[in-house]
């Protein structure tokens, strides 16, 4: 089973959709008590940072997440759920992220004006480090994208994928039993199925 952080931010049924179409089983959480019969997290997230950090934490997931992922538990991030994890963002300064991993979320300002903000649409992906959650997906293949800002690990090396948007960026990163991206799996067709039906298959082991 896996579980769908439901804290009012995020596009839920689509990501439910996607994953059932892979053959997951899949429930909504919104309190650290649904957690019961939980394999595997989705934490997804669509809005801005502030919000989703105290809509988070308004439904007393926050530690339990935290909890969970420092026990090396299947979790997948998804945009701002992706971004979360990080210490802070620029877009909410002040505002602390789940801190799971050092580094911050910083904005988009391309040197190009021909390239808008927010970055929206297809965008190809590089392969950095391949793995059980990459495979079937390659470099050159493309996925969705609608984001102004976009997360800078401290440490290189959690990037599983990068993307070029004027700057290179870590479009996914992965450690352990985590894997997070910035781009949409659930918009992203075939690319965005493999990977939820690769993370499907980890939960189920």
């Amino acid at each position: 089973m896996i579980g769908i952080v439901d804290y009012g931010m995020g596009n839920l049924r689509s990501v439910e959709k996607a994953l059932q179409a892979v053959g997951a089983e899949t429930r909504f959480i919104d309190s650290q008590a649904a957690l019961g019969s939980i394999r595997g997290i989705v934490l997804p997230g669509v809005g801005a940072f502030t919000d989703c950090v105290q809509n988070l934490q308004a439904t007393g997931l926050w530690e339990p997440i935290q909890q969970w992922i420092a026990a090396d538990r299947p979790f997948f991030g998804i945009c701002l759920g992706y971004q979360m994890l990080f210490d802070e963002s620029e877009e909410g300064p002040g505002i602390a992220g789940l801190g799971v991993f050092e580094g911050q979320v910083e904005k988009f300002v391309p040197s190009d004006p021909v390239l808008k903000v927010p970055q929206m649409g297809w965008n190809s992906i590089e392969i950095v480090r391949p793995s059980a959650f990459t495979e079937g997906v390659v470099s050159g293949d493309h996925v969705y994208f609608v984001h102004s800002y976009y997360p800078r690990p401290a440490d290189p090396a959690l990037a599983a994928m990068k993307t070029t948007y004027d700057v290179s960026f870590a479009s996914a990163i992965e450690k352990g039993n985590l894997f997070a991206t910035q781009f949409h799996p659930e918009k992203s067709q075939r690319v965005g199925l493999t990977l939820l039906r690769n993370f499907a298959r980890l939960v189920a082991k």
